[in-house]
């Protein structure tokens, strides 16, 4: 069985930052793309960021310059620090792990059950 789960969000002043961080556990044979998107109120879930296993990087363009994510190879684990932060920020962040399981042939989608940020003006 494999587990997603994130940490890290919180209540945080505009202008403020906050880091989150996402570790994929359990029966992993590989992780590939690791990645964090997000759902505001009303709207659809949006790609903030995502990073390759060898570290290429994918970034929205509202978050450019802002957000930076990176990963742990050896721990599973992907983070995304927020600078600047925005009251637009304000969302749902859920991370994303496509990973191949042990016993399983093809790489899947594996979701965290997502963390509140929230940015107040």
């Amino acid at each position: 069985q494999v587990q997603v789960v994130e940490s890290g969000g919180g209540l945080v002043q505009a202008g403020g930052s906050l880091r989150l961080s996402c570790a994929a556990s359990g029966a992993i044979f590989s992780v590939n793309a690791m990645g964090w998107y997000r759902r505001a109120p009303g709207k659809q879930r949006d790609l903030v960021a995502s990073i390759t296993r060898g570290g290429s990087t994918n970034y929205a363009d509202s978050v450019k310059g802002r957000f930076t994510i990176s990963r742990d190879n050896a721990k599973n684990t992907v983070y995304l620090q927020m600078n600047s932060l925005k009251p637009e920020d304000t969302a749902v962040y859920y991370c994303k792990a496509t990973l191949q399981a042990t016993g399983l042939w093809v790489p899947n989608d594996y979701w965290g059950q997502g963390t509140q940020v929230t940015v107040s003006s």
